[in-house]
């Protein structure tokens, strides 16, 4: 169920991905500015708003953000083959460590109001980089590489099944010079 609701088991490519994450960049700034002209009308016009009545919409396109790219970054991360439970709870346990490190050690933090070290902020643009420039895994038309079958398990060895295999003649030519070109 929480592999349709968040994406785990969906794919999306790298240019689907950027430009996903750039509409939702834009739909929450939208948001935001209608959140923002609201209480500006509100305090022009009137009473100001209150944390209490402003807070609710500001929570809900929080919520709406962290929950779509989440997916975004689910479904990216099936798309390059690795799987996102692994990897996000990863990511997720790593800032988490990051913050408290930063906490505990202020000097080894990125600034006084940060709350996260140079290696936490590597690894964070490493990841990101790889979901926009990796490229995707195997196809759905084309499965994996399995090892080949020699009666009695395997032999460590692997081989693609649909794989076309060499003409006999393209490698005799090879052998006898005729490669690339003319020959002395």
């Amino acid at each position: 169920m929480l592999g349709f609701l968040f994406g785990l088991n969906a794919r999306i490519g790298r240019l689907h991905y950027f430009l996903a994450s750039v509409a939702l960049g834009i739909a929450v700034t939208v948001m935001c500015m209608g959140i923002a002209s609201q209480a500006y009308q509100q305090v022009r016009y009137g009473a100001p708003l209150t944390m209490e009545q402003l807070g609710w919409p500001v929570l809900a396109v929080a919520g709406i953000f962290i929950v779509a790219s989440f997916t975004l970054h689910c479904m990216r991360i099936r798309d390059i083959g690795w799987d996102p439970v692994v990897v996000v709870v990863g990511w997720i346990a790593f800032t988490i460590v990051d913050g408290l490190i930063a906490q505990k050690f202020p000097a080894w933090a990125i600034g006084t109001r940060h709350q996260a070290t140079a290696v936490g902020a590597f690894v964070n643009l490493g990841l990101t980089l790889a979901l926009l420039f990796w490229p995707s895994g195997y196809a759905d038309d084309e499965p994996p590489a399995q090892p080949r079958d020699t009666g009695g398990g395997s032999d460590g060895f692997w081989s693609r099944s649909s794989a076309p295999a060499t003409p006999a003649n393209r490698i005799a030519r090879v052998a006898n010079g005729e490669f690339g070109g003319k020959t002395r």
